[in-house]
């Protein structure tokens, strides 16, 4: 099963075009390299603290850059995240980041969101796929959300034209849906995918929506190798819990990929066992954990570090260090197929250290 899951991870599978062939090449020489660490709010720095006791293990020759958000909002970003925070993913061109709390209905703007936008991170790549041993409702899922991380309802504008009344602005463009078009066929090639499905509400967005799958039928005329079809958001929704198997690679704009892509985790597991990572130009990429901080549990040693370890895998095969995040993510899923050492989350009683043990006794 292992095999079959491996290949639909992101592996170097970035299409050139769009960003990072020379940058897997760059990294892939053995030598040392250098990536932005943010280990995050709540249990981020514990299960950031696993995922380099791993990396130590499994030999592979990162020197993190680590960096903390601030506490206090920077007026450059209106954001917690600082000039320095982001020129650190800039000069290393890839990074790990841990949970992040994001203010509900007031505050500053999101974290995750500041990072995406500055940076230009305009891909959201999210694999889903069952893990052996983890029994969940369905079987056989395989399959990858695409999520455009720039725009739509993410845009950021909104604002109270008379008191009681607020207004927001769902902003879509040709260049930015072309774009995420573009980099989910030419995932699909490379990763030998054979359907690309756009999600859309065109039957009410007209110009929006329309506008976005105007582009997704554009592009697809330039990949008649993939199979290309379409789904209106409330019926994907519905498809992916009657039948998830039926989907293979889906496209979308923001809001719609934030939620079908958590839709999907939750078909094989939850967040806690879902990689991600966020893709731009030249070969810049962040991978993440998007589950939440749990506060709750927070320095209890009781985090599930899988999230963060397979995000930590496709930022690996994203630099060409494929044979490395192979081992790590083998040792991941054989610790969980085996079920002896699985956290409170997996239905265990193990803390984050002795998974994270248990985890580096697997290792190659």
């Amino acid at each position: 099963m292992f095999k079959q899951v491996g290949s639909s991870l992101i592996q170097a599978a970035v299409p050139t075009a769009l960003s990072g062939a020379n940058a897997a090449r760059a990294f892939a020489s053995g030598k040392q390299f250098e990536a932005t660490l943010f280990p995050g709010d709540g249990i981020g720095p514990e299960i950031a603290e696993a995922a380099k006791q791993i990396f130590i293990a499994a030999k592979i020759p990162v020197v993190w850059d680590e960096q903390r958000i601030g506490k206090t909002p920077d007026p450059r970003t209106n954001s917690m995240v600082t000039r320095e925070n982001l020129d650190s993913v800039l000069k290393h061109k890839i990074g790990l980041k841990g949970p992040m709390a994001t203010p509900i209905g007031k505050g500053f703007r999101s974290l995750n969101l500041t990072l995406r936008k500055e940076l230009d991170l305009y891909a959201n790549v999210r694999p889903c796929f069952n893990i052996p041993g983890y029994k969940t409702r369905y079987d056989g899922i395989n399959l990858v959300t695409v999520r455009e991380n720039t725009e739509g309802e993410y845009s950021g504008l909104e604002h109270e034209v008379v008191p009681g009344v607020v207004e927001s602005l769902k902003v879509i463009t040709r260049k930015a849906s072309s774009r995420i078009a573009e980099f989910a066929f030419a995932y699909a090639r490379e990763n030998q995918r054979q359907k690309v499905t756009a999600v859309h509400k065109a039957n009410i967005m007209k110009k929006a929506d329309g506008l976005f799958l105007e582009c997704c039928r554009e592009v697809a005329t330039k990949y008649p190798d993939i199979k290309y079809d379409e789904f209106i958001v409330d019926n994907a929704c519905m498809q992916l819990v009657s039948n998830p198997t039926k989907f293979d690679v889906l496209v979308m704009p923001n809001l719609y990929g934030d939620i079908i892509s958590d839709l999907c985790a939750g078909l094989v597991g939850g967040l806690g066992l879902t990689p991600s990572m966020n893709i731009g130009l030249n070969g810049l990429a962040l991978a993440e954990a998007v589950h939440g901080t749990a506060p709750d549990i927070a320095g209890k040693n009781m985090a599930n570090p899988t999230a963060l370890l397979l995000s930590s895998c496709m930022m690996l095969r994203h630099i060409g260090h494929k044979t490395e995040a192979d081992n790590i993510q083998k040792a991941v899923i054989s610790v969980i197929a085996e079920g002896k050492y699985r956290t409170a989350d997996l239905g265990g009683s193990s803390t984050t250290s002795d998974f994270t043990k248990a985890i580096i006794d697997k290792l190659d």
